[in-house]
């Protein structure tokens, strides 16, 4: 059994939790930890979490809502970090890379594994230095993450199709971005192919994969001045053909609850 949850998602922290059981207690990973440490380990607790248990944080990029606590969390806790090489670049050259921090490289499409957790980084298109979001699997179900990429592409979808749980950035509705009071350059960065996905594009994208196995649709990353929950759950249903009430979506104060797979 692959269970899921989230502890923050949005432009002021992302944290992922993923959970594979065995008769040890599991492996636990965190992709991203962009809260500071006190707040990521008070929200931990909530789901009945400790520091310890965590085993490894997969950091998809190194904007600070993703990566921002990375290092700070993985030394207090002797956590392995697990990041590209351009990503390393960058926070070292911001000075976020702290000596005495495990670390492993991951590069684009090379599987690896963390415990019983089989871990596959993929290639996306994102103003960053070496961007990667990830697949990650039991062995048996798949749990898809896909946050900050500008625009879909072939190999994102092929990627994601047959996954039984997706977590999908839903960042901004179009018209609320470009109606809104957000500086020009900022929205041209939002919107352009290397920002973030709105809600048609999130729509389009999902309605693009094989989704006969997904049990579990996750709306993600979604802007508190740019979006509204009901506009990303009801473009993520029209993909689904579903009920709007079965889409779920993560929130920046409260992320989301345990999920299983």
């Amino acid at each position: 059994m692959l269970r899921f949850a989230s502890i923050a998602s949005g432009s002021d922290g992302n944290c992922l939790v993923v959970h594979v059981p065995d008769v040890a207690g599991g492996t636990h990973i965190l992709i991203d930890c962009g809260l500071n440490l006190k707040e990521t380990e008070r929200r931990l607790a909530r789901l009945d979490l400790e520091p310890g248990d965590i085993d490894a944080i997969l950091v998809t990029h190194e904007h600070g809502d993703h990566a921002g606590c990375s290092f700070d969390f993985a030394a207090s806790h002797d956590v392995l970090v697990i990041l590209t090489a351009g990503t390393r670049r960058a926070l070292k050259a911001a000075g976020k890379v702290l000596d005495g921090v495990r670390t492993q490289l991951a590069r684009g499409e090379q599987t690896f594994a963390v415990g019983g957790i089989e871990v596959n980084p993929f290639t996306v298109p994102h103003d960053a230095a070496e961007p990667v979001q990830y697949v990650v699997s039991d062995g048996a179900a798949k749990l898809g993450v896909l946050t900050d990429i500008g625009i879909s592409t072939r190999h994102v979808e092929q990627t994601l199709s047959g996954l039984d749980a997706l977590v999908l950035e839903c960042n901004y509705d179009r018209d609320m971005l470009w109606g809104g009071g957000y500086p020009r350059w900022l929205k041209e960065r939002i919107a352009g192919p290397f920002g973030h996905l709105d809600n048609r594009q999130s729509e389009r994208l999902l309605a693009a994969i094989d989704r006969s196995r997904l049990k579990h649709i996750v709306g993600a990353h979604l802007s508190e001045q740019n979006n509204r929950p009901e506009l990303a759950r009801a473009a993520l249903a029209r993909a689904m053909n579903c009920e709007e009430s079965w889409i779920g979506l993560a929130t920046q104060e409260d992320g989301f609850g345990w999920r299983e797979l």
